[in-house]
């Protein structure tokens, strides 16, 4: 494995080789799946945690944009298809113990299907467990529900 530090991100699509050489390193669970987080590239916001199997790895790495595998649909899930809320990828980082990815992203849109930006909005507040950010769009208008 090659060792570069750079503060340059990766160009997509990879290459054939280096996206063989990640899913290759990458420690997918007894299900068959990766967790992925995803972070705004420019300014760290976490975003969304989900999950990726093999396929939607190489597609990610493939096409540049981002793509899960839905437990509840049992497909895959191309983040922005139905929503228009696209997740565009700049970078892909595996950690050290080959168990999870982190997706740079630019993200179009909000990320959480609540319509929020991220989908970590609710954290302790005094006595109650508080919503800390609000919907930037209803959910309907994201889905057409």
């Amino acid at each position: 494995m090659m060792d570069i530090m750079t503060s340059e991100t990766t160009t997509f699509p990879a290459s054939t080789a280096a996206a063989d050489a990640m899913v290759a390193e990458a420690r997918f669970n007894a299900d068959g799946l990766l967790a992925c987080i995803a972070q705004q590239h420019d300014t760290g916001e976490v975003l969304m945690m989900a999950w990726m199997n093999e396929d939607a790895l190489r597609e990610t790495l493939r096409t540049g944009r981002v793509c899960y595998w839905s437990r509840s649909r049992g497909k895959l899930w191309r983040k922005g298809e139905s929503s228009g809320q696209e997740q565009h990828l700049k970078d892909l980082r595996l950690d050290c113990d080959g168990d999870t990815v982190l997706a740079l992203v630019d993200q179009t849109g909000v990320a959480c299907h609540t319509g929020r930006r991220s989908c970590f909005y609710k954290a302790p507040r005094g006595e109650v467990l508080a919503n800390i950010t609000e919907p930037e769009i209803a959910p309907e208008d994201l889905y057409g529900r």
